[in-house]
């Protein structure tokens, strides 16, 4: 029997239509309120002994982003397909002026932020979102086959991911750019472009992770040769001029510090530091954690207050619930990414299932890499941790990208 619809004041514009019950999945908002609630009570229990503010900043995100969440649900998804170039272009803008001087504001070196006063605008965030909605459009408006016969989207979808990327490195934020690529390349096997693709890109990946290590190797040689100071950003940055892959310094000493960081932090309180105190948040909590507002990693300080309600809530939340909590977090997530995978399945047309296969690998990339980093199963890059971690760009660019998927899914009956 067709779904109800409830005709509003908005339906002249073609675009809004309040759906019954029926017609609204309630398992990820419910979902998605839940993390943010814990999010909230981390940001405020990791800031509680410096009496921070971020806990108040994240519940005002969460009331816009929930609205976000709203209007962009109620709006067909469908769309999007004709404003996506519009969308593209708009988002490019803000990404070129951030890199200005005196319109991008600049901190650590990095220029990441647009700074309007009341709030900080980070444009890489909506870049995510149009080159996420651009790649669907392409994809979806294609024939896709052969590799041989698919060059052209490729083609497109290079240039339409490309260009961000650049200007994302620009900035520089590695951690941002380094998100695409997987959703891309999800959407791509969805669409079920040949494996011998997706066997070649796994090749040059492999090539690229030799190039990295090679780098390295050379940058440590140089380093050791010169007695230079691994700590000294002057120092370290003198090795660019040597190497021609687009890195800083402190990005190298992230990446041995992983891999090495009896070489370049033999006393564990340089660039392994954030990584050891998180390790020990972690381990700490034992089964069931010391209780909420009673962890010591973030409350002495031992956990820098830079990254303790951010990058590294994920430690917070560990030493304080315990392996139980973690573990529910985890679980919580497991039910926003399959239920979107579901509503992938659900889909009517090839939009649909590319928004939510997409969304689904964005966050899945964001989950496992900010979790696994805290754990030192990956090198630290300073992703967030979606609906948890402090930023207001950051929640209100998850809401949005599942506002996109509650709409595929509120609006997958109605093709005539």
């Amino acid at each position: 029997m067709p779904a109800k619809t409830r005709t509003t004041a908005l339906d002249w514009l073609g675009v809004f239509k309040i759906k019954t019950q029926e017609r609204f999945d309630v398992f990820t908002p419910g979902t998605m309120l839940v993390l943010g609630v814990i999010g909230v009570m981390f940001i405020y229990s990791a800031q509680l002994e410096r009496h921070g503010e971020a806990w108040q900043a994240q519940c005002v995100f969460w009331v816009v982003g929930l609205a976000l969440y709203a209007a962009v649900s109620l709006i067909d998804y469908r769309v999007w397909l004709s404003y996506v170039h519009w969308i593209y272009i708009a988002a490019l803008v803000p990404l070129v002026l951030v890199l200005i001087p005196h319109i991008g504001d600049e901190q650590f070196g990095a220029r990441r932020w647009i700074d309007f006063g009341l709030f900080k605008f980070q444009p890489s965030e909506t870049a995510k979102i149009a080159v996420l909605l651009m790649s669907a459009g392409i994809l979806a408006r294609s024939k896709i086959g052969t590799v041989a016969e698919s060059l052209g989207v490729l083609g497109k979808l290079a240039l339409a991911a490309g260009i961000p990327i650049f200007l994302i490195f620009l900035q520089p934020d590695i951690k941002s750019a380094i998100v695409l690529p997987p959703v891309i390349f999800a959407m791509l096997y969805v669409s079920r472009l040949s494996l011998r693709f997706f066997a070649a890109v796994l090749a040059a990946f492999v090539l690229l992770v030799g190039i990295v290590a090679w780098d390295a190797a050379s940058y440590v040689g140089f380093m050791e040769k010169h007695g230079y100071s691994y700590q000294s950003a002057e120092q370290r940055d003198l090795y660019n001029k040597h190497s021609w892959l687009p890195f800083r310094g402190y990005q190298r000493n992230r990446i041995l510090a992983f891999a090495a960081p009896n070489i370049i932090d033999k006393a564990g309180t340089g660039d392994s530091y954030n990584l050891n105190q998180s390790l020990i948040s972690v381990g700490s909590g034992g089964l069931t954690g010391k209780g909420w507002r009673e962890g010591t990693q973030a409350k002495l300080g031992y956990l820098p207050t830079a990254v303790s309600h951010n990058d590294f809530i994920v430690s917070v939340i560990a030493e304080e619930t315990g392996l139980l909590g973690s573990l529910t977090v985890i679980s919580l997530f497991g039910i926003i990414l399959f239920n979107s995978i579901r509503i992938a399945g659900l889909a009517r047309d090839r939009f649909g299932t590319l928004i939510a296969i997409g969304v689904t690998m964005f966050f899945t990339v964001h989950v496992f890499v900010n979790i696994a980093m805290s754990i030192g199963l990956v090198p630290i890059t300073g992703i967030p941790l979606p609906f948890i971690s402090y930023g207001g760009s950051f929640v209100l660019c998850c809401c949005l990208l599942q506002g996109l998927v509650q709409s595929v899914y509120r609006f997958r009956r109605d093709f005539s």
